[in-house]
């Protein structure tokens, strides 16, 4: 909502205290003193690999640098496994799958993934600063979303743990063996969850390789792992770039590879697999619409728009970029969304009042930059928050380009960045149109009064979560995944532990 301010001009007095009164004006920002979050992070210099249930260096010797993008300053030193410590760590893996993890009842294993989860809880406030200081994200998103959403993908999945002859009724469940992951920087400690989790409680073990710039959450969950006792090499984590990457996904021991992350690099890998027995599973880039209709409830659906795309900065692949509204209201709700975006707070991610921290790398940074200038390019009419960027750091500002017709490169590249495209239709089956225009299928909002109206749409969208008067909702018991160039196979929920077992 608009806020109300006050600013010193010539105006009537007030007799009582006899000087000026102020001229409430919407639009500007009360001073807010600081709210820096305290909690010690407590990092470590230098992190090595996890592998066979202990920190080991990497055997070339070479570490990076893990860069806070608020600042730009160095947090820690991250070991880069290459081929020979990924081998090491699928041996690992191996030989506790063999000796250990399956042999065990799903009740003991459910322990285990019980007691993750209880201390990733004691120490949610530590891993929330971890997480905003290496990836740049607002502490009340990684204090409030992802480290609670990650402890509860935990206890869901270890209730499963000993309930797996119901994940298929009438079908008996096994494990599939070693598993081989890689996940994004945009939510380093859920994306591991979201992982880790289903793959442990059907009887796998796991080579994990992090995002080479949010690495330290996941190293910081290994030792929890050691905290909690879990068998040596069940989890084994291995930083590093593209090159340790395609060695977890292209390793032969793996009987099943996970990938969250680009397409062009999903592409990649599936050519790499093609014509092995690998089992996959993808959850690539997303372009998704939110869709408002001229019955919607108009306040809640601009907040519901600016949470889907700018409170988690545009870092999500189901991150609503394309609005699309409904011409006999889309003058007022883009002066709606104009106000609110005006009042966000852009800043120091640790700091309590911020909306919009930073973006995670100067590499992230420069594409939005490069595609926010092919917006202006091709005529769109953009329109930018009016604030002050911090002088170091990787940030910009939130931004909604209107006039934007489908043909433009902001209405169908994915940006992953705070960038909002706004484009009206007249029908419904327009709206449809426009909204499955486009190589993607991950997510969809649809924002109505009609019941009617959204289960058509639920049917009609071509994608794999469509939400309804809201957006951005998860829950480990509810599958997320997507179609056509968003990957297939699906995340939580008993969908979820369908992909990490085989029916026998």
């Amino acid at each position: 909502m608009p806020t109300l301010t006050e600013k010193k001009s010539a105006r009537p007095t007030s007799r009582a205290q006899g000087r000026p009164l102020p001229e409430l004006i919407f639009g500007d920002l009360w001073e807010y003193d600081p709210s820096p979050e305290t909690a010690d992070p407590k990092l470590k210099a230098r992190y090595e690999l996890f592998i066979g249930g202990k920190f080991v260096p990497p055997s070339s010797g070479k570490y990076f640098d893990s860069i806070n993008p608020a600042n730009e300053s160095k947090l820690a030193e991250i070991a880069w496994a290459n081929v020979t410590d990924v081998d090491a760590a699928y041996v690992a893996a191996q030989k506790a799958y063999d000796t250990v993890w399956r042999k065990m009842p799903g009740r003991e294993r459910a322990k285990y993934i019980y007691r993750i989860a209880r201390l990733l809880q004691d120490r949610a406030r530590e891993f929330a600063v971890a997480e905003t200081l290496d990836g740049g994200k607002p502490i009340k998103e990684s204090r409030d979303f992802d480290v609670p959403m990650a402890a509860a993908h935990f206890f869901y999945h270890a209730g499963w743990a000993d309930k797996l002859d119901y994940v298929a009724p009438g079908r008996k469940v096994a494990p599939l063996g070693v598993v081989g992951q890689v996940i994004p920087w945009n939510f380093p400690l859920l994306m591991l969850a979201w992982k880790l989790a289903p793959a442990l409680a059907m009887g796998n073990c796991i080579v994990i390789k992090p995002a080479e710039t949010t690495s330290i959450t996941a190293l910081k969950l290994a030792e929890i792992l050691q905290d909690a006792g879990l068998p040596a090499g069940v989890v084994n984590i291995v930083p590093g770039f593209g090159d340790t990457g395609a060695a977890v996904m292209g390793h032969a021991t793996a009987a099943k590879v996970a990938f969250t992350g680009s397409t062009e690099v999903g592409k990649i890998i599936m050519r790499s697999l093609a014509g092995t027995d690998k089992k996959m599973t993808m959850e690539l880039g997303g372009k998704a619409a939110n869709i408002v209709f001229d019955d919607a409830p108009i306040d809640q659906a601009v907040e519901g728009v600016i949470n889907g795309i700018f409170f988690n900065q545009g870092h999500v692949c189901c991150a609503g970029s394309r609005l699309l509204v409904h011409e006999p209201i889309a003058k007022t709700f883009l002066a709606k969304l104009k106000t609110r975006m005006r009042v966000l707070r852009v800043g120091d991610p640790l700091d309590k009042n911020t909306d919009i921290g930073a973006i995670n790398s100067k590499e992230q940074l420069g594409t939005i930059e490069r595609l926010v200038g092919v917006g202006i390019k091709e005529g769109a009419e953009m329109f930018q928050h009016p604030c002050k960027l911090p002088s170091k750091g990787y940030y910009f500002r939130p931004t909604i380009f209107s006039n934007v017709s489908m043909s433009h490169r902001i209405a169908r590249e994915e940006i992953f960045g705070p960038v909002l495209s706004v484009i009206t239709f007249r029908t419904v089956d327009e709206a449809i149109e426009k909204a499955n225009n486009t190589a993607y299928g991950l997510s969809a909002g649809v924002w109505t009064d009609k019941g009617s109206r959204i289960l058509k749409m639920s049917t009609e969208l071509k994608a794999g979560v469509v939400w309804a008067n809201t957006y951005n909702k998860f829950d480990p018991t509810s599958p997320f995944g997507g179609y056509k160039e968003s990957g297939f196979g699906r995340e939580g929920g008993r969908q979820g532990l369908l992909d990490y077992c085989k029916l026998v």
